[in-house]
């Protein structure tokens, strides 16, 4: 199971397929998003909840989350990235 994120939910990715982790406020991210789910690309492991993270996948999937970016950064690694190393 060391390969594999939870996103939330009892749901999981594996973690080397993921590309970018993204936070989902931005117009041009809701573009992609709308984009995604017209092309039924979109995967919503929300369960009805606020999105707060975009999932991008290296075959083009886009994950939407409950999850902070922060929390599935964190989550990747183990000990995740600082606010100030950005």
């Amino acid at each position: 199971m060391s390969n594999l994120i939870s996103v939330g939910f009892d749901n999981y990715i594996v973690k080397d397929r993921i590309i970018a982790v993204l936070n989902p406020e931005s117009a041009p991210m809701k573009r992609m998003i709308q984009q995604a789910k017209e092309k039924s690309i979109a995967i919503d492991v929300t369960f009805g909840r606020k999105m707060r993270s975009v999932i991008v996948t290296d075959d083009g999937k886009i994950i939407i989350s409950a999850i902070q970016p922060e929390t599935i950064c964190q989550r990747f690694d183990g000990q995740g990235i600082k606010k100030g190393d950005m």
